[in-house]
């Protein structure tokens, strides 16, 4: 097999050997005028269920063109069920922390709003481009959902109780008796879900109504409070290296 181009798109389109792939304005810009492919180059596309192809440019033109796929150069990978949700923070570390969860495997990405939420608008067509594009640069076949920003207490009314949900609990980081609690994330099997909190972290009211829930169980992420974009990176990753696909 040749060599993986170096240059990956999504595109949402099927791919198969032969298929014929449109594309579209931006990624005629990106692939011709910034890129200055010409007929005959090489493109890796995946669009999250076909794994990803070898394509070859058929024709090109200022405002788009045809890519047709050679042959399959990896599998379609699905992550473990694992979801993040995160109450958002200032935009480039709300950014930051789509990326990283498209990265490390997230399954699903899901914003909801606290009692301390305080962050500006969220654009969800914007955070799933910057899960697309996490995707593209780090080689993977998937693409995370980003789901639209809900409040917290309505998620956790239509919650699935066969899905765990762990949520990092700042108060325990002072507290010894909370060190076993530290391992918690290898205890805990797919479907699963990870809680990241606010700046100014949960509320009393929250946590309390968290603590009460069958499938919600608290975890410490160490003896400092932690950002909350390392906060989502630091659980996502104990919890890939004990039961995700890293082994």
């Amino acid at each position: 097999m040749k060599n993986r181009p170096k240059i990956r798109l999504y595109v949402d389109h099927p791919l198969g050997e032969a298929q014929s792939v449109p594309v579209s304005r931006d990624h005629a810009n990106y692939l011709f005028n910034v890129m200055r492919l010409g007929v005959g180059a090489e493109v890796a596309l995946f669009n999250g269920q076909d794994g990803e192809w070898r394509a070859e440019v058929a024709a090109k033109g200022k405002r788009g063109g045809v890519l047709v796929c050679a042959e399959q150069t990896a599998p379609q990978m699905m992550p473990p069920d694992v979801w993040l949700l995160f109450a958002p923070i200032k935009k480039a570390r709300t950014d930051f922390i789509v990326e990283k969860a498209a990265e490390l495997g997230a399954a699903r990405i899901l914003p909801v709003r606290t009692d301390f939420t305080n962050s500006e608008r969220l654009r969800q067509d914007k955070l799933q481009a910057h899960a697309m594009e996490a995707a593209e640069q780090c080689g993977g076949t998937f693409v995370p959902p980003v789901a639209e920003i809900q409040p917290l207490e309505k998620l956790l009314e239509g919650w699935d109780a066969s899905r765990m949900l762990v949520f990092a609990d700042e108060t325990l980081a002072d507290d010894p008796s909370s060190a076993p609690e530290r391992g918690l994330l290898a205890a805990v099997p797919a479907p699963a879900a990870i809680l990241i909190g606010p700046e100014g972290g949960f509320s009393d009211a929250e946590r309390a109504r968290l603590r009460a829930l069958p499938f919600v169980h608290t975890m410490s992420l160490g003896p400092r409070i932690l950002r909350a974009d390392t906060a989502a990176v630091a659980a996502l990753t104990l919890w890939q290296a004990a039961q995700g696909d890293w082994g």
